[in-house]
């Protein structure tokens, strides 16, 4: 021990045997443990990963279930209609009438369902293909011979051409005084581009084995022959309308066709003309309709499901939703010339 100054205070003396301990150098601390990294459990992952196949395959459960849920139900549109054993069912026309198919089903099953007694056409339509409302037209006339089921006819807005065809085949008409009915006639139009073409500096060619095989060729003008011949076409389908309307109306072929000048008429202008038979709207025509088939008070109705889109309709097995999700290639090629019963 190094002694001290004689100089040293007193009180900063140490007490006699006191020994000072050993001097040791100062030493840093030893860094801190490197931090253990923590590892993600299996729960983590197993959510990240499973968490959005487990989301999808709920989403494609509810749609089978809804699918199956779907081809096992019936087509009714209440509950009330269901149960009950006297309905009228009622179809939907609306729109240009392009095909025959739905509307043909849809009969067919109201047709062979016993709890249906009569038929309501809730129709809305300015006509559309003349073959499709032909066909129509004779289904309603095969059901009305075949069951003696009633089918009435109720023009909302809208009933002409290839509707009011239709319209004609069933027992009653019914419109209101607004409703437009009538345009029995025929159209066949296309769209002439042969100048678009020119300008374009295109020029079409055509191989034909006949001189009217390729007549109606929208890239050039008809020649008087090809006129001649559509004409005759179109009236020989407009004597075909003029026929059906009479035998569906059960009136002679000379009291329709002086009509048969492609014009409408309201409903109230039609009545006297004998073109429908009572002025009235869809309720007066549902209970009426009820009333002769022998139901008491307001009837249940039944009108066909809705037309399903997309998955459901592809389980459902809608084959029309399947050519609109996968559309038909040979219908881009489909540029003939149509003839229609339509108001236009």
């Amino acid at each position: 021990m190094t002694p001290l100054p004689p100089d040293t205070p007193e009180e900063l003396r140490p007490e006699p045997g006191f020994t000072a301990p050993a001097f040791v150098p100062f030493a840093p601390a030893p860094p801190p443990a490197e931090r253990t990294k923590k590892r993600r459990s299996g729960w983590f992952w197993l959510a990240v990963i499973g968490g959005p196949i487990l989301a999808l395959l709920l989403i494609v459960g509810g749609l089978i279930a809804y699918g199956i849920h779907t081809l096992g139900s019936d087509d009714d549109d209440t509950a009330a209609a269901k149960l009950s054993n006297s309905e009228i069912g009622v179809i939907d026309i609306s729109g240009v009438i392009l095909s025959a198919d739905t509307i043909d089903r849809q009969l067919d099953k109201f047709n062979d369902d016993s709890s249906v007694k009569a038929i309501i056409l809730h129709i809305n339509s300015p006509g559309g293909g003349a073959a499709a409302s032909q066909e129509i037209y004779h289904q309603v006339l095969r059901i009305r011979a075949e069951k003696k089921k009633p089918i009435i006819a109720s023009i909302e807005s809208v009933g002409a051409s290839g509707a009011y065809y239709i319209a004609s085949a069933c027992d009653k008409i019914y419109a209101n005084e607004a409703s437009v009915v009538g345009s029995i006639g025929v159209i066949m139009e296309w769209t002439n581009y042969g100048d678009l073409l020119k300008w374009a500096k295109l020029k079409p060619v055509v191989l034909k084995s006949g001189v009217l095989k390729d007549a109606g060729d929208p890239t050039r003008d008809m020649t008087p022959a090809e006129q001649a011949y559509f004409q005759g076409l179109v009236d020989n389908m407009r004597g075909q309308f003029v026929r059906d309307v009479a035998a569906g109306r059960n009136v002679p072929f000379a009291k329709i066709d002086p009509l048969a000048t492609g014009e409408v008429w309201t409903g109230q202008q039609a009545l006297p003309l004998g073109i429908i038979d009572v002025q009235g709207g869809f309720h007066d025509a549902l209970m009426d309709t009820a009333k002769q088939v022998g139901i008491s008070g307001e009837p249940s109705i039944r009108r066909p499901s809705k037309p399903k889109h997309g998955l459901v309709a592809l389980l459902d097995g809608d084959d029309d939703s399947a050519d609109n999700l996968f559309p038909n290639p040979s219908k881009l090629l489909d540029q003939s010339p149509g003839f229609y019963f339509m108001w236009k």
